[in-house]
């Protein structure tokens, strides 16, 4: 490094944004992610050792895939080099390779390339970079918001291991506010600030997992913020809602408010007010419920209080559960309001949850109910000699290919499960039913 650039760093270390002045240095500062860098995970031993092959990091922003290739800079023996595939044109690119090449050659040292945002490199640029990666000359580091089974070149895929970094929970966006609040070297320790409890919650909430997003909202707030009478900056509620935009909403995921909006949710689908339903999802989906955690309860829903009534709404309740985790927000909440809207005004039947709850409690209650002979596996070593399936009749070769006979055990002969409602598609099952059972007796 030469004095013009040492003294370009300098002030940057100082000057830059609290969440780069804040990136972790070594893996033991990394906060979150310990799927992929816990102590016993490949990733960490591989850092460690100095030992990394090709990767990519894929997730969403604020989620830490640009801290961890500054951390491989910073561990690694190779020579390190980064570019951002928004602005690298083929000249860069080509100097990279050059200067691999040199360093292999000269030095026996391995170059690092670290591809921010891969996805935005078109084929013919990944493309040129896989004879590099292939031969060893470069070890690719990408880092892409998108599914890179989609948007990097297959290829290139089959060289690298896919990482996945997930949004941080709310412990450690927590911890990473408390360390910029008291961090005086890198932080904003020096500024004498203190944080609510309650905007510590807030903030931790809102930046669903993001922590660029959480560190950006503190130090807004403490650069903004008059000193009080004890001289301290005070970081309230107030202050953190308009710090990130966002009004403060009373939802606290882990308590009672919690509990009391799902379940009003719920009970809007259920009870078939779509304008309801739609307000409790707008207010989860604000105050930064995961939308897996959403979908989920809208596939229960459909099962639990529409069932058989419109089979499609599982079906619709299912597709949107995947297309919400492929596409992420904010476009994932139309995908949501969508399912939202089917299932609410979906008819209702809930005789699938009355059936296995009498049907559990048959096998609960009925100690020695046992199989029908005649329903008993024939094709096993010596189950024909023991009289296992005389006397089956197959339903497909009778007409409406039913015929009658008896299917529960001996005990339970005469007991119904499935109530059918007079809702829906019930309704059709049920003049089904009962029309291929009169037509069977006849």
């Amino acid at each position: 490094m030469d004095l013009l650039e040492y003294m370009r760093n300098t002030p940057m270390e100082t000057e830059s944004p609290l969440a780069s002045r804040l990136r972790p240095r070594t893996l033991e500062e990394v906060v979150g992610q310990k799927h992929i860098i816990g102590k016993d995970k490949l990733l960490y031993r591989a850092i460690k050792a100095d030992k990394l092959s090709s990767v990519i990091f894929y997730g969403p922003p604020g989620t830490g895939k640009t801290t961890l290739a500054r951390v491989i800079a910073n561990t690694t023996k190779a020579e390190f080099t980064q570019i951002n595939a928004t602005s690298a044109g083929k000249k860069e690119m080509e100097e990279v390779v050059a200067a691999a090449k040199d360093a292999q050659g000269m030095y026996g040292k391995k170059t690092i390339l670290f591809v921010d945002e891969i996805h935005r490199f078109n084929k013919g640029q990944q493309d040129y970079l896989l004879p590099f990666v292939e031969d060893g000359t470069l070890i690719l580091i990408g880092a892409t918001t998108e599914n890179p089974y989609f948007e990097v070149n297959g290829a290139l895929i089959s060289r690298s291991v896919i990482f996945e970094l997930k949004p941080l929970d709310k412990e450690d966006i927590k911890e990473l506010l408390l360390r910029a609040v008291q961090d005086e070297e890198r932080g904003m320790g020096a500024y004498n600030a203190v944080i609510t409890d309650e905007a510590l919650e807030f903030l931790a909430d809102v930046s669903n997992g993001d922590a660029r997003t959480a560190l950006n909202a503190i130090e807004l707030g403490i650069l903004t913020t008059e000193r009080a009478e004890d001289g301290k900056i005070h970081i309230d509620m107030e202050t953190a809602a308009e710090c990130i935009q966002k009004r403060a909403v009373r939802y606290d995921k882990t308590g009672d408010n919690h509990y009391d909006t799902i379940s009003a949710f719920i009970k809007s689908m259920r009870g078939s007010d779509p304008d309801a339903a739609l307000y409790y999802l707008a207010k989860m989906l604000y105050a930064g419920e995961s939308i897996t955690f959403i979908a989920r309860r809208i596939m229960i829903c459909a099962a639990e209080d529409v069932g058989n009534a419109d089979p499609q709404a599982l079906q619709v309740a299912v597709s949107a559960s995947l297309a919400v985790e492929r596409i992420g927000m904010p476009e994932a909440q139309i995908i949501l309001a969508q399912a939202v809207t089917y299932v609410a005004t979906a008819p209702k039947s809930n005789s699938a949850v009355r059936g296995i709850t009498e049907a559990m409690e048959a096998v609960q209650n009925t100690k020695v109910a046992g199989v029908p002979v005649h329903l008993m596996d024939a094709h096993y070593k010596g189950a024909a000699k023991l009289g296992h399936g005389d006397g089956y009749l197959y339903a497909h070769n009778y007409k409406n290919h039913y015929v009658k006979q008896q299917y529960l055990p001996d005990e339970l002969v005469g007991r119904t499960f499935y109530h059918l409602s007079d809702n829906g598609y019930e309704r059709d099952i049920r003049a089904h039913m009962e029309r291929i059972i009169r037509e069977g007796e006849g």
